[in-house]
């Protein structure tokens, strides 16, 4: 569905706008693991101003399907009480783990929320009212996977991204 080289092009066009929206702004990157894993790690090398890592252990997803439930695993170790934040995810699709996220670190005082995706998946109704201030790429919903996404816990480090 997208080649390696697609998604390396686009995160350079990301870092890129990510970089001119804070400008000399310190930001605090937080990754939604397992899947903005190779994400972040690919885009916070074009984001040009400074940064902090941390991760959000968040997951909807049991196997190939979304729970609707979600399972804070683990909180980030940095604080985020008037930081600026950006928040990475691999996919925005039900909208349900980013609105959770979001209303945290809104009830954490955070000084401004953004959000980033990789894929933001066309679906024909979110449950949740939530869009990213940057994504990647639009695709239709289907089942993807690769470049971190997983198809049963595998194939998370292809550099590619395929569907079902």
């Amino acid at each position: 569905m997208l080649s390696a080289e697609d998604i390396s092009k686009r995160i350079i066009k990301l870092g890129a706008s990510i970089t001119a929206h804070y400008k000399d702004e310190a930001v605090t990157v937080l990754a939604l693991t397992n899947g903005a894993l190779i994400f972040a790690a690919d885009i916070i090398r074009q984001i040009k101003c400074p940064v902090r890592l941390d991760t959000l252990a968040i997951a909807s997803y049991s196997g190939r399907e979304s729970s609707g439930e979600l399972n804070l695993r683990s909180k980030p170790k940095l604080n985020v009480s008037d930081q600026h934040i950006l928040v990475l995810d691999d996919i925005l699709d039900t909208g349900l783990t980013l609105n959770a996220v979001k209303d945290w670190l809104l009830e954490e005082n955070a000084a401004s929320i953004n959000i980033c995706v990789l894929l933001d998946k066309q679906v024909s109704q979110r449950k949740a009212d939530i869009s990213a201030n940057w994504s990647g790429f639009k695709i239709p919903d289907v089942f993807v996977y690769g470049y971190g996404l997983d198809k049963d816990e595998f194939e998370r480090n292809l550099p590619f991204i395929a569907q079902i």
